[in-house]
């Protein structure tokens, strides 16, 4: 259940992120109501998204969803109030969840781009789980979660340059198979390729105020480095799953309790390494991320 329908808190939600992106492209101009505007739109989408989380149990998600609304208003009210540092702090977040959420959201709804991107990085995993265990995975068939019912790739019917009305957490699944074709249980879904922390690095560096040529050096280091690291969690994940097949702690499968709980536990913190890398090369992306998180600090100066 959501506050709006799918379509149409897509669609405001875009609309948020092509406002705070113009805002960005037209950072040396007074006016910043455009932001605001796109500010607050772009919390109402995440905010209604809560409720979709909450359907699934996943308490995490669900508080994280829950507070981008009251924090996207703050930001629309310091877009009117920033100076100096904060002001170039203000703006470059602007464009960081322009160009980090934006086109992530393209891929997200647009069906050919969201299976593009599933059978990339699903066959690598099994590529790369061949090479170093010997064991032969490949891909199977991909399921839509369709309103009409649970349907194949092939047989879906929809629209695949535009859709949001699907059912169930995940709109495409891809299993994987053992080269007898018989299933092992786990499938592919958009969430396992890493594109969220990989577009949120794209938008962060993208949108720093330097030279061009220090930026591509910063996403040529870091987008290869998350990529290789999901295909090893990846391949880790299902090796786990197809050895250890009577593993269990509180009714947990060795596969639900590594990637529930261990994968995200490491994926952030490979996550907070690469940041700190990033810090030390691009100083600036730390100075304002500092400034952006000083209200919540004890000593806001």
């Amino acid at each position: 259940m959501m506050l709006l329908d799918a379509n149409t808190v897509t669609a405001l939600g875009a609309a948020g992120m092509v406002l705070l992106g113009a805002s960005w492209l037209g950072r040396r101009r007074a006016s910043v109501l455009p932001a605001q505007i796109g500010w607050l739109l772009v919390g109402f989408y995440f905010f209604n998204q809560a409720w979709v989380y909450s359907s699934h149990d996943d308490v995490i998600l669900t508080v994280m969803c829950a507070a981008t609304l009251p924090l996207s208003a703050g930001m629309a009210w310091w877009e009117h109030s920033a100076v100096d540092r904060q002001r170039q702090a203000v703006t470059w977040a602007r464009g960081t969840v322009a160009f980090a959420g934006g086109p992530y959201l393209l891929i997200a709804f647009v069906p050919y781009l969201s299976m593009a991107a599933i059978w990339l990085v699903a066959s690598q995993s099994a590529w790369f789980l061949r090479f170093t265990t010997g064991t032969d995975i490949q891909l199977g068939t991909t399921w839509v979660n369709d309103p009409s019912g649970r349907v194949s790739w092939e047989a879906w019917d929809g629209n695949r340059w535009f859709a949001t009305d699907f059912t169930g957490e995940y709109a495409f699944q891809t299993e994987l198979v053992l080269a007898d074709g018989s299933l092992i249980g786990i499938n592919f879904v958009l969430a396992c390729t890493a594109l969220q922390s990989m577009v949120l690095f794209i938008g962060a560096i993208a949108t720093l105020d330097l030279d061009w040529r220090k930026r591509v050096r910063a996403l040529l280091l870091v987008i290869p480095v998350i990529h290789l690291l999901n295909l090893f969690r990846n391949a880790g994940l299902i090796w786990m799953h197809l050895t250890y097949t009577q593993w269990d702690l509180w009714g947990m499968s060795v596969f639900d309790f590594g990637h529930t709980y261990v994968a995200r536990v490491v994926s952030l913190f490979a996550m907070f390494l690469i940041a700190l890398v990033m810090f030390d090369l691009l100083p600036k992306m730390h100075q304002h991320i500092v400034t952006l998180t000083a209200p919540l600090s004890r000593n806001p100066s």
